[in-house]
């Protein structure tokens, strides 16, 4: 494996991993990496089979970062379109890890933004590469490991709160590209089936995942499960009413009224007493 140091090395700074099977490709991302001062080493590989090599490496450049509670590298810039081992596969393996880097996917294909949310990609870069997309990965990056390393926010008699997070990017396909769509900006989501709609300032976007999945992922961001079609950002709810049909959450100061089913009441009024406790 050939390695590079960063001329700006730091052990705050970042150590990732880039992975391209073009020779050419791999060489530029290596050099936009190496160009951001917030790297301090990267690791390049031609392959996810040399990439995952790096797991059981001893290089003294890592110092004792397994004994620090650190993932074996910060970050994975890998391409998803590989011969043999996919960055989709390869991509599986390091998420299994504990503690697991941040992954950021790059590839000349707009449409596989989906499946790279899936597996929980922190971002999605187009070829080919610019140096301030890459900058703007990086820094997503940076605050993912800012945000892991902050204190959670107790809930109620100590019990869980919320948990300062990164904000993850929703790739959304729209008339044959791909826009991101900030998690911070998603007001409510309602289910549409398989599908999930996401409301924000700017509109609504039609995702290809379940309401239960977004649920699970972003409980500790602050949403909410308040009937089987809605879910909402706990800190935006201004209101919680009684209706002709039921209790009712007033969301923003646009006077948006979603309905709460029965089953769900309770736990949002305890949601929304412990917010209110921790602030």
């Amino acid at each position: 494996m050939r390695l590079t140091v960063s001329a700006h090395d730091d052990t705050r700074k970042l150590i990732v991993l880039a992975v391209d099977d073009e020779p050419k490709g791999l060489d530029e991302l290596v050099h936009c990496l190496r160009n951001s001062p917030h790297v301090a080493l990267v690791f390049p590989a031609i392959d996810a089979s040399e990439a995952l090599r790096l797991l059981s490496t001893d290089d003294p450049r890592l110092g004792d970062r397994k004994a620090r509670g650190l993932p074996i590298v910060d970050a994975v810039f890998a391409d998803i379109d590989m011969p043999g081992l996919s960055g989709m596969e390869m991509s599986r393996v390091f998420a299994a890890l504990r503690p697991s880097p941040a992954l950021v996917f790059v590839t000349g294909h707009a449409e596989e933004a989906v499946n790279a949310f899936d597996l929980g990609a922190l971002d999605y870069v187009l070829k080919p590469y610019q140096q301030d997309r890459l900058d703007r990965a990086i820094t997503r990056v940076i605050d993912k490991l800012a945000a892991n390393a902050a204190p959670q926010f107790g809930g109620p008699e100590g019990g869980p709160g919320l948990v300062k997070n990164d904000d993850e990017v929703i790739p959304v396909e729209l008339a044959g590209t791909t826009k991101l769509i900030p998690r911070s900006s998603v007001r409510w989501v309602e289910a549409q089936g398989d599908y999930a709609r996401l409301f924000t300032n700017d509109g609504s976007h039609l995702v290809r995942i379940p309401l239960a999945q977004l649920e699970e992922r972003w409980e500790k961001a602050g949403f909410v499960r308040i009937h089987r079609s809605f879910l909402v950002s706990l800190p935006l709810i201004t209101e919680l009413r009684m209706g002709q049909g039921g209790y009712q959450v007033v969301i923003g100061n646009e006077e948006k009224v979603l309905p709460v089913s029965r089953r769900h009441t309770r736990a949002l009024k305890d949601r929304l007493v412990g917010a209110n406790r921790s602030t």
